[in-house]
């Protein structure tokens, strides 16, 4: 009997080892892959090895981001998730139990949110740092050149004539020299730093514009303007059409390049009136200098209008109606016809800046005004005469 006994023992102990190894192998693991953006992440080779075994199990998510994987031993295993159309690979630990069904899920949205920047991304930052670093080093030499360029403009203004051609040879290297940097600096701006960008184009038409490139100097207000419309762009880009339009041989060329830059002040009086009114002011200086004095008119007009305490801007419509007073001869007399506002640009122009060279050089202006109002008697001897 007690044989018998030994015998069904060892049966039944068998029995027990064959079942806990059939255990071993019945566990099943269903797996769950989000993406970046927490939606369901297709297409993702999942790898589980064991860590005591070294068996591994090849997977991949279904259209939903699901897999199943059967008939697995219990244990730790690495599960690595690849997808090398994205570059994405990722590994971690994971304890499956035995004859159980184990839920494994991964959202790379959380794990992106925990993790940091990977090494790949902390090198792209470093590059992009060095990058902005080498646009800033380009761009304040820029800067720098255009200081000393305005500050040899100062100086040109009391300079003696034998001292004028350096000055001017000096200060055109100081412009070709911002030219260069601020190129430079535009090649380093990224795409995204629309700012900066458009701040970078800005200088550059300044620079193109102290050269005399005002062609070039439009163009590069103009893509300013693309990136970051400002009032300040505007006005840049209506001076320098301008100052082409006024060297221009082409009247045609020209009459399009100053209804360009009208519609430019335009445009810079509605984001800006101040910045409005010193665009169409530059219209006015443009014209002036080219002794194009009528023309003038229209935009110093509009300049007093969008900003009527600019002494200067009175100042100048002053001079421009002026320079278009017409004589008349009345039998021995000569008359002057002088256009309406003439004499109330300069009066505005000394009640706004009393006690200066502007408000002198308008009182000066305002005594001839009053001078000529009596007309010019023409006879023979008469001017003599009156001296």
């Amino acid at each position: 009997m007690s044989k018998v006994i030994s015998i069904l023992g060892a049966f039944m102990l068998a029995l027990l080892l064959a079942t806990a190894a059939l255990a071993q192998d019945t566990s099943r693991v269903n797996g769950e892959i989000k993406d970046k953006d927490g939606k369901p992440y297709p297409d993702v080779t999942v790898v589980m090895k064991n860590s005591d075994t070294g068996q591994a199990y090849t997977i991949k998510t279904d259209k939903s981001g699901k897999f199943v994987q059967l008939g697995m031993k219990g244990g730790i295993y690495t599960v690595t998730s690849t997808n090398a159309k994205d570059n994405f690979t990722f590994s971690e630990k994971f304890r499956v139990a035995d004859a159980v069904e184990n839920n494994y899920s991964l959202n790379v949205k959380e794990v992106m949110a925990t993790a940091g920047p990977s090494a790949e991304e902390e090198k792209k930052r470093e590059e992009a740092q060095n990058k902005f670093k080498d646009m800033k080093l380009h761009f304040d030499k820029g800067v720098a050149s255009m200081a000393d360029a305005n500050d040899l403009r100062t100086q040109l203004r009391t300079a003696s004539a034998d001292q004028k051609s350096a000055l001017q040879d000096k200060r055109m290297t100081d412009c070709q020299t911002a030219i260069t940097e601020f190129t430079q600096a535009e090649q380093g701006v990224t795409p995204k730093d629309v700012k900066n960008h458009a701040l970078v184009w800005a200088n550059l038409g300044t620079a193109d514009e102290c050269a005399a490139k005002y062609d070039d100097a439009a163009g590069s207000f103009q893509k300013a303007i693309d990136l970051a419309p400002a009032a300040g762009y505007y006005t840049g880009l209506a001076t320098n059409d301008a100052n082409a339009g006024a060297g221009a041989t082409d009247p045609k060329v020209s009459e399009a390049k100053f209804a360009d830059a009208s519609a430019a002040c335009d445009k810079a009086v509605a984001l800006d009136p101040a910045a409005g009114a010193t665009c169409w002011k530059n219209l006015g200086i443009v014209l002036s200098n080219k002794g194009r004095m009528k023309d003038a008119i229209p935009p110093l007009q509009k300049a007093t209008t969008a900003d009527p305490k600019d002494a200067q801007s009175w100042l100048m419509l002053g001079n421009a109606l002026t320079a278009t007073i017409e004589p008349k001869q009345e039998g021995d007399k000569i008359t002057f016809v002088i256009p309406p506002g003439t004499a109330d640009a300069y009066q505005k122009t000394i009640d706004l800046a009393p006690g200066t060279p502007t408000a002198k050089q308008a009182q000066d202006a305002l005594d001839n005004l009053n001078a000529m109002s009596g007309g010019q008697d023409t006879t023979v001897g008469a001017r003599k005469k009156k001296k």
